[in-house]
């Protein structure tokens, strides 16, 4: 049986921490089947934007920077946050200039994604750029980026052996590889 309504039950909750991009949230719950648990959720407070900047001759961006959850080097499609009171478009070509100095013409929503729904309610949203033109990036100081362009195709390989782990980048390219007929 497939529950559709909200199973579990919250008895009380806490904001056992806060900062300016994320709360996390101590709740006492009875379980779907009753029984007394704990679950921790963590309420990110910007949406998670993506962008892939397509040319004409189908290639695309990358950036690559090391991210300190993880301690490893990350390569991934430009991203950033889309802080309360801005539209996710308006981020997605704030993010795909400061990232990579570019300009897009078209802006095409491709995927809206729950990143870590079993934790958090991050929501994601990817966008395909095309009409590309180039400017001066201008990353923000918490930012040092390598900037790559490589084609679609070297993009979907480095997915699939795993160079790309991302779940914006991974899902993006993943549904653009497939659009395009990769």
């Amino acid at each position: 049986m497939i529950a559709e309504k909200n199973p579990w039950t919250v008895k009380s909750e806490e904001v056992v921490y806060a900062n300016n991009w994320i709360e996390v949230v101590h709740k006492e719950v009875l379980n779907p089947n009753g029984n007394p648990g704990i679950y921790g959720q963590v309420n990110f407070k910007n949406l998670a934007i993506g962008i892939i900047p397509i040319d004409d001759e189908g290639y695309t961006w990358l950036v690559g920077q090391y991210r300190f959850p993880i301690e490893e080097y990350s390569w991934e499609i430009p991203e950033g946050g889309c802080p309360e009171g801005e539209s996710p478009e308006d981020t997605a070509k704030r993010e795909l200039k400061e990232e990579t100095g570019l300009r897009a013409e078209k802006l095409e929503l491709l995927s809206k994604i729950h990143t870590s729904n079993s934790v958090c309610r991050e929501v994601g949203y990817v966008y395909l750029a095309e009409g590309l033109s180039q400017e001066l990036a201008e990353p923000e100081d918490t930012e040092q980026l390598t900037v790559k362009k490589v084609h679609l195709k070297e993009a979907l390989e480095m997915v699939l052996n795993n160079e790309i782990t991302d779940s914006l980048s991974v899902a993006g390219i993943l549904k653009v590889a497939r659009l395009k007929g990769y």
